[in-house]
């Protein structure tokens, strides 16, 4: 059965050529113009994975992502005109796994839904059960239990912490943390990386203000606690 490709964006061009390219890929697309109906949408096809504009008419990418993120850990990559870091980060803070800025080439989008998809279904490494700091990540299933309590993640937050939990002890820059959550193929600004490690620490520690797991090492990156 193909996988479902949510598409957003109120530039109908831009929808027709991304619908074209993941049609030829093999995938089964749905398109939305705007944020009310990108959410109707989702509710009611449930796809794989969503590609969402930053600014659309009734409600921007960002309000949508929000909401999404309210019901859902399915991946999420925004498209964006704009090109200031801030803006980047607000929509990573919201929960995307990851963005492209405008222009860019449907075959790149395609290539990182992809890598998306195999992280989210756990295609990458061996089965195996990682525990530390009383979080269990269960790298067969993908599931995460913090604290004795079920945590859903996202793909890039699941990859992060596998990182993490894999060199307890060991601090990690950015640019490998990066390069864990998105593949060396693909380029991005390295203090993404400290929206994501945000949004898992406020996941999984007991105290985020005062993180025992995720630790910073400053001038460094993060590492996980031995």
């Amino acid at each position: 059965m193909p996988q479902r490709i949510l598409i957003v964006d109120d530039v109908r061009e831009i929808v027709a050529g991304l619908a074209a390219y993941f049609q030829q890929a093999g995938f089964e697309v749905v398109t939305a113009y705007d944020g009310r109906a990108a959410l109707e949408h989702f509710r009611r096809e449930r796809p794989d994975l969503v590609i969402l504009d930053l600014m659309m008419p009734e409600l921007d990418g960002l309000e949508v992502c929000r909401r999404i993120r309210r019901e859902s850990a399915v991946p999420i990559i925004m498209l964006t005109a704009r090109v200031e870091e801030t803006d980047t980060l607000i929509g990573l803070e919201l929960g995307a796994d990851d963005y492209i800025a405008k222009p860019f080439r449907a075959r790149e989008v395609v290539a990182r839904a992809r890598a998306l998809l195999r992280r989210a279904s756990g295609a990458f490494g061996s089965p195996a059960t990682l525990r530390g700091a009383g979080i269990v990540l269960d790298l067969d299933r993908r599931t995460v239990e913090a604290h004795g309590r079920p945590v859903e993640l996202t793909p890039t937050e699941f990859a992060l912490l596998e990182a993490l939990m894999r060199n307890a002890g060991r601090p990690l820059t950015r640019a490998q943390l990066l390069d864990a959550a998105q593949g060396s193929a693909f380029e991005g600004y390295e203090r993404t990386i400290d929206a994501h490690i945000k949004n898992l620490r406020r996941k999984v520690e007991r105290d985020s203000a005062c993180p025992a797991a995720i630790l910073t090492v400053f001038g460094v990156g993060y590492k996980f606690a031995e």
